[in-house]
């Protein structure tokens, strides 16, 4: 039954609302837990961080599912700033993955204030005595996005890195066990030693000196 013929909008309150001292109690705990934010998806409209080596930083995101109202018209959300998003990353050692734009990820809300500990990043009273609000979100990215075009893949085949853009590795040392196959040119700015022949400084045995240079390699 719509309440609008009766002068009262659609929302929790209903006909039986005002009718005995449960209804009563009932529509007001509706009214509190109406308050609570658990988890919504969320698209990402700032984020303070570009791919860099550097702290984990903070996102803004618009929730996505609108809020309604009595009538039934439909609210879209202010976007939520300060957001910390997620990172794999155990002590110095790290997958940097920023968020970007336009991405739809989860957005979970703390039980509790977390201004304090996102400012000092240690154990700290609450700030405040809100709870489950919009301003304690955490985002968690990877949700309803389109294919990716790079991507590290794990398939029952094997691991499979795609990149359109050069790939860059840097290491003191670096050791390969196993065959590698390599499709397409090599070019090294140092030398290249194999099995304790140097490409620079390795010398041919049986040549007479002279203006000619030597053979194609055999």
């Amino acid at each position: 039954m719509r309440l609008q013929s009766q002068g009262v909008s659609n929302g929790q309150i209903k006909p039986t609302s005002a009718l005995g001292e449960f209804n009563n109690v009932a529509f007001v705990v509706a009214q509190m837990i109406n308050k609570v934010q658990t988890a919504m998806l969320v698209r990402v409209d700032s984020v303070t961080n570009s791919g860099g080596v550097e702290a984990v930083g903070y996102v803004s995101v618009t929730p996505l599912v609108d809020m309604v109202d009595g009538a039934g018209k439909s609210i879209p959300h202010s976007s939520i700033s300060n957001i910390p998003y997620f990172r794999i990353q155990g002590g110095s050692n790290a997958i940097i993955i920023d968020p970007q734009v336009g991405d739809i990820g989860l957005c979970i809300f703390a039980s509790r204030d977390i201004t304090r500990v996102k400012r000092s990043k240690k154990q700290s009273a609450p700030a405040s005595h809100r709870k489950y609000h919009y301003s304690d979100g955490l985002y968690v990215g990877g949700f309803l996005n389109n294919a990716p075009t790079q991507y590290m893949r794990f398939s029952e085949s094997g691991i499979e890195l795609l990149s359109p853009n050069a790939i860059t590795i840097t290491a003191p040392s670096m050791t390969l066990n196993g065959t590698l196959t390599l499709n397409g040119s090599m070019t090294s700015t140092g030398d290249v030693v194999a099995n304790g022949i140097s490409l620079d400084a390795h010398v041919h045995g049986g040549v007479v000196a002279g203006a000619s240079n030597t053979g194609t390699p055999l």
